[in-house]
């Protein structure tokens, strides 16, 4: 970039610039008003303003190394989950929109299936940067929430992201549900978003997505089914009488994932609900326990 630019040219050079590079052009809005510490409306009233030189260096310097692959939320430091901001670096996956929807369909699905129960205990299994557990925490306080995560550096992200949200969580490190089994501990309700991807699948993969986020929050061997089907031993072993679980799930795989639950858990109501764009996104078990 030549000169001083107004926003507007800034913004037309950097949409220009990523979408030649097969980034998303709106990327460069996002660290703008990242840059100016301003909402997308307040950037939008600015257009004409002229980028002071450190902006505009900044902002070229963060544009070109999203083009290299660096994802704009490690550029910024943080992604928006629930409407709260996350702390995220290269040790957690990026929280997703469609992870939000596994939350909404929880919280919807917690108060029919407990009613006016409130002493709820919950676990949000490989937790990542907190987002499922800190959002449950704050949306639904009666819970008394534990995520577990095998990561140790994601598990000093979550806690962090915790303690800025001041929300309560017990944090234990290990793998699955181990942490509870070790312990003798039982839950009402277990969300987890496991790794699904397919092995096969890495090579399609964005570099944004495969170079910087953990392969181990990502891949779930060969079919993407490996952590569903280790849950399935590990679940009898934590869940109370009656409970709620609900999955993350990729495409594809929501008969699978619902075949291995309704075969785990005979009486449970399983059912698959797709997201927003349509696709298969979540699957909920709701186990009746002694009606």
């Amino acid at each position: 970039m030549v000169g001083h630019l107004k926003v507007f040219e800034a913004l037309k050079w950097a949409s220009s610039f990523l979408q030649e590079n097969d980034r998303d052009a709106n990327a460069g809005e996002i660290l703008l008003c990242h840059l100016f510490n301003k909402t997308r409306a307040q950037l939008y009233a600015d257009m004409r303003m002229e980028l002071p030189e450190d902006i505009q260096l900044k902002f070229e310097q963060a544009v070109k190394e999203h083009v290299g692959g660096v994802p704009i939320q490690h550029i910024i430091g943080y992604e928006e989950f629930y409407g709260r901001k996350f702390q995220v670096n290269e040790h957690v996956l990026i929280p997703r929109p469609e992870t939000e929807e596994l939350v909404v369909g929880a919280i919807q699905r917690i108060k029919k299936h407990f009613g006016e129960q409130r002493e709820l205990k919950m676990i949000d299994v490989g937790t990542g940067s907190g987002a499922i557990a800190v959002t449950m925490k704050l949306e639904c306080p009666f819970l008394s929430v534990t995520a577990t995560d095998i990561s140790p550096l994601a598990l000093n992200v979550a806690r962090e992201n915790a303690r800025l949200a001041e929300a309560e969580i017990d944090f234990k490190q290990g793998n699955l549900l181990q942490p509870l089994i070790e312990g003798g501990g039982k839950v009402d309700i277990v969300l987890s978003n496991p790794p699904y991807i397919p092995n096969r699948d890495k090579d399609v993969l964005s570099v944004v997505v495969k170079d910087h986020e953990p392969h181990l929050a990502l891949f779930g061997g060969e079919e993407g089914l490996d952590f569903y089907i280790r849950f399935m031993k590990e679940l009898p072993l934590v869940i109370n009488n009656r409970a709620l679980i609900g999955f993350e799930i990729g495409a594809g795989q929501g008969e699978q994932v619902a075949k291995l639950l309704k075969e785990t858990f005979a009486e449970s109501k399983v059912e698959i609900v797709n997201d927003i764009n349509g696709k298969e996104r979540m699957v909920f078990c709701r186990v009746p326990g002694s009606e």
